[in-house]
């Protein structure tokens, strides 16, 4: 496992649909995870520093586990099946290490809340001009990177103004 933290959210304009950037802390390999409107927007606002007088759902559940004598230790993004990430909770209560799957995108929302460490499978780094390329309109590259990169207000103001029929049909 490698620790990454989070660089940046992104928009991928072609498919609508908003993109956490996690980066390698120690060198330059990325993992972008297209994640939901509600993720994004919860990590945008926590990267941001905006709080409310009463906690959202990651707050909450942060409060949980807290109020329950325990602490989110880490989170560990462990494989991607099926074009699906899939994601672990790590929770220490009284020595006991305690795991909960989770998806990535709300246990970086909680990881951010709790100040804990997150760390990604190796096999799921990429290198960062691989990302850049993907994440970039028509593959163009950095020179594009404003294109597909918004600040945490930007994010959010859009995801606020996205009505359901804007993000497609979800199949289960």
């Amino acid at each position: 496992m490698i620790e990454v933290s989070v660089k940046s959210l992104a928009f991928d304009r072609k498919s609508n649909t908003p993109v956490v950037i996690l980066k390698d802390v120690s060198g330059d390999r990325m993992l972008p995870i297209w994640i939901g409107p509600g993720e994004a927007s919860a990590i945008a606002m926590q990267m941001g520093g905006i709080t409310f007088q009463r906690p959202l759902t990651h707050d909450l559940l942060v409060s949980v586990v807290g109020g329950l004598g325990g602490k989110l230790q880490r989170v560990l993004i462990t494989r991607v099946q099926n074009s699906t990430y899939f994601a672990e909770l790590v929770i220490v209560r009284d020595g006991q290490l305690i795991s909960v799957d989770a998806r990535p995108s709300d246990s970086i929302a909680i990881a951010l809340r709790a100040e804990a460490r997150i760390f990604a499978d190796e096999a799921l780094l990429e290198p960062a001009s691989e990302i850049i390329a993907t994440a970039s309109p028509e593959g163009q590259g950095d020179d594009d990177e404003d294109e597909t990169r918004m600040s945490g207000e930007a994010l959010e103001e859009h995801l606020r103004g996205l009505r359901p029929e804007d993000l497609g049909r979800f199949e289960s």
